[in-house]
């Protein structure tokens, strides 16, 4: 079968997509806000462009985007510092101007007056007097005193700390770094609120929603929004078109009467992989007991229960392993089950493969004990200037240290050559499964060669810089190309159980990576609309992550081809033992049409993210996306490689079934019962009053959102359960508690060879 046309849709759309992202990208960094030095009217410098750097590095040294946000990406407990200062400045000179007037403040003034101090307040904030002569912004005596004034405010909020905003007494004492915070956290409300040269809309795109400056959002916004909804509609037509065109290919049956995998020998490299799989659901353990921490922290604030958490393990801490952790333990399955299935492909195990994979385990280890002692160091402050090489480096999802960072890329090129080495025999070979063999390669270079993206911005780079190539990392590289790497491996998985055919899971692969790539490299986009970023980004981002959600039309018939597959038969009782793996994997089909497509369009067309970027909106597809599509397919990934290593014994199930309805049970309860309505009404604040409201701790301290939280602990509950039981069973197949005694093995009709046994024994 011939797949020229396939390969050549996907050549397209990788070289033209990243074609316009990086030129748009070039555009964006080169017409990012400026950082100028700041003057008074009377020629007072106040503080210098260098100083807004260096306020940059301050926040990032103590936890950056694990602590509050800045221009609405990061954590939900503290205010967006962007928009609370944008707020608290614009309600100090309106203050000041209505006392002068002779009222004692500015409520109290009639709504005539109101108007004309409203409209000077437009004018004074909105207009730009940057001079890119001189690189100076010049400010008049009264911003002026509204700046020493917030930035005594800000000083004290993180040298004393406060409990609703979950920052602990003593975060940052250094009196010059509180006021290169403070410069900062002014650059970034300027740039949200001064108007681009040439334009009427703000460096932000009129973004957080200001009325009393004007900040509203653009026409484009609004019609790119519309033009976005059209193209959703157009693409799912298109697709359903297509798909109904194409003749039907039976996936499944007759399936073989035995187990394929029982004839297949554990090679040494292979069974050195299943370290990887303990280790990550152990991250796994660590990372749920980290989240429950920081949800905890948005409602007592700086305790758990009573106790002085914050003292040990602040905030900016148990959000920051919390995410990390996802990272590490989700890529470690991926990755393992990438050294599992290479020797699996190929038939051949090359010499020195399983020192190779014991040297990688043994760096993962490294860099995940050492990264995250590392980011505790920091955010403490105990590193000094050492913070963003061995510390934290303040941006979310790429927190690690630039050193471990580096340790890890040396990591990722490492495992693609032993995943290389193992599949270089089937690559020469002439075969059917050739084509699926060079997709599998391709992504498996592209995981260290996008994580590289995280190496392209350094500790002073502008944070608009910083912001480009971070989403890169965690849009391309998580969601993009590892999602690739994953389809195939999961389709190389079933073709060698021979439950699908090769020429139908090749062609499939070839088809969903054209289509998601699609609109999944230049979607990368709709991160960006309002970080400093050029008008062009929205049309492109608006479009193009609505094309994202397009495959996602036919993600009921994946499901339903899997459950399909995972019915074992009176010819193939054997295929009851892959049920759960499988299972595991309609769970993400599941997820992939709920959080990534649902909740993720709910909050990416422009005007709906002007709104709710930076509530808990984000993380309800974040949560959903992040555990439901990538976390359940890790999981799956481990459950069917630990399977296929002792094909011939059947497992104990129940243990099994229980995690998997509590985990998918439990995640639907934290969506439902907390994360949404809280979103829901953030938003409804947001719309109704400005960013800055929906984000106050007056808000988020509110009797109804306090309990809105404690509406998290079923879905807690029953989700940890599940991962306990999961942990239970992994163990239980070291044990040998999991499996199903030797004589019910033979009533099934399942033999157990030697080597399975052999293996079993060690």
């Amino acid at each position: 079968m011939s797949y020229k046309r396939y390969w050549i849709a996907l050549f397209v759309v990788i070289v033209a997509s990243f074609i316009v992202l990086g030129g748009e990208g070039r555009k964006l960094i080169t017409q990012a806000p400026p950082l100028p030095d700041v003057y008074t009217t009377d020629g007072q410098l106040l503080f210098t462009g260098s100083s807004i750097t260096d306020g940059q590095g301050v926040w990032q040294s103590i936890g950056g985007q694990e602590i509050g946000t800045v221009w609405g990406h990061g954590a939900y407990v503290a205010p967006d510092w962007t928009a609370d200062w944008l707020h608290r400045e614009s309600e100090l000179l309106l203050n000041l101007w209505a006392v002068r007037d002779g009222a004692p403040n500015f409520a109290a003034l009639s709504l005539d007056q109101q108007a004309i101090l409203k409209a000077r307040l437009i004018r004074t904030i909105r207009t730009n007097t940057y001079d890119a002569s001189q690189n100076r912004v010049v400010i008049d005596a009264d911003r002026a005193a509204a700046f020493r004034q917030l930035s005594t405010y800000y000083a004290n909020v993180f040298a004393n700390g406060r409990a609703d905003y979950a920052i602990p007494h003593g975060a940052l004492t250094n009196v010059a770094k509180q006021q290169e915070l403070g410069a900062f956290f002014w650059w970034t409300a300027w740039a949200a609120g001064t108007e681009r040269p040439g334009s009427t809309t703000t460096y932000t795109n009129n973004w957080p929603h200001e009325p009393l400056i004007a900040n509203g959002p653009t026409p484009g916004a609004v019609l790119w929004s519309v033009l976005s909804f059209v193209g959703l509609l157009a693409g799912i037509g298109g697709l359903v078109w297509w798909y109904a065109s194409q003749e039907k290919v039976v996936m499944h049956g007759p399936y073989p009467a035995t187990d394929p995998f029982l004839e297949h020998r554990a090679t040494p490299s292979q069974r050195a992989t299943i370290k990887f799989f303990i280790v990550a659901i152990i991250l796994w353990g660590l990372q749920i007991m980290m989240g429950i921490l920081t949800a905890h922290y948005g409602v007592e604030g700086n305790s758990f229960y009573g106790f002085p958490l914050d003292r040990y393990l602040p905030y900016a801490i148990t959000r920051t392993w919390h995410l990390q952790l996802a990272i590490f333990w989700i890529a470690t399955s991926w990755l393992a089950t990438g050294l599992y299935v290479g020797p699996a492909v190929s038939g051949h195990e090359p010499k020195y493969q399983r020192l190779g994979v014991n040297v990688l385990f043994g760096a993962l280890v490294l860099v995940v004990g050492g990264s995250l002692a590392g980011e505790w160091l920091g955010i403490q402050q105990r590193l000094g200037n050492l913070w963003f090489w061995f510390g934290s480096q303040g941006y979310e999802y790429v927190d690690l240290g630039r050193f471990w960072q580096i340790l890890l890329f040396i990591g990722l090129v490492l495992w693609l050559v032993l995943m290389v080495a193992a599949l270089k025999p089937a690559l020469v070979r002439k075969s059917e499964d050739q084509p699926l063999l060079i997709l599998f390669l391709i992504s498996s270079i592209a995981i260290p060669l996008f994580y590289a993206a995280g190496l392209m911005y350094g500790q002073r780079s502008h944070l608009v810089t910083a912001e480009y190539w971070r989403w890169w990392v965690v849009h391309l590289w998580v969601e993009g190309f590892f999602e690739v790497f994953a389809t195939v491996v999961i389709g190389f998985l079933f073709t060698r159980l021979k439950l699908i055919e090769i020429r139908t899971a090749t062609k499939a692969a070839l088809f969903s990576t054209s289509i998601f790539l699609s609109g999944g490299i230049i979607g990368t986009f709709h991160h960006l609309y309002f970080s400093g970023a050029t008008p062009a980004v929205i049309g492109l981002g608006a479009i193009f992550s609505a094309f994202e959600v397009v495959p996602l039309t036919l993600i009921g018939y994946e499901a339903w081809e899997n459950l399909r597959i995972a019915q074992p038969t009176t010819k193939s009782p054997w295929i009851a033992n892959y049920r759960w793996p499988i299972y595991f994997f309609v769970a993400v089909a599941f997820w992939n049409l709920v959080g990534a497509g649902l909740f993720g369009f709910l909050i990416n067309p422009p005007i709906s993210l002007y709104y709710v970027q930076g509530l808990n909106l984000t993380p309800l597809h974040g949560h959903t996306a992040l555990f439901g599509v990538y976390g359940m397919l890790g999981l799956g990934l481990t459950l069917f490689c630990l399977r296929t290593l002792l094909p011939g014994r059947p497992w104990k199930q129940g243990t099994l079934k229980a995690s998997f309805w509590c985990l998918n049970i439990g995640l639907s309860f934290m969506a439902l019962l907390s994360m949404l309505p809280i979103g829901l009404l953030q938003a409804w604040a947001s719309i109704q009053y400005g960013t800055w409201y929906a984000r106050s701790a007056q808000f988020m301290q509110s009797g109804s959102m306090q309990t809105l939280r404690w509406m998290r602990v079923p879905g807690d509950i029953l989700f940890s359960i599940g991962a306990v039981l999961f942990a239970w069973f992994i163990l239980g197949l070291l044990t040998g508690h999991s499996y199903v005694d030797s004589d019910s093995s033979h009533k099934n009709h399942l033999r157990e060879p030697a080597e399975a046994k052999e293996f079993a024994g060690r």
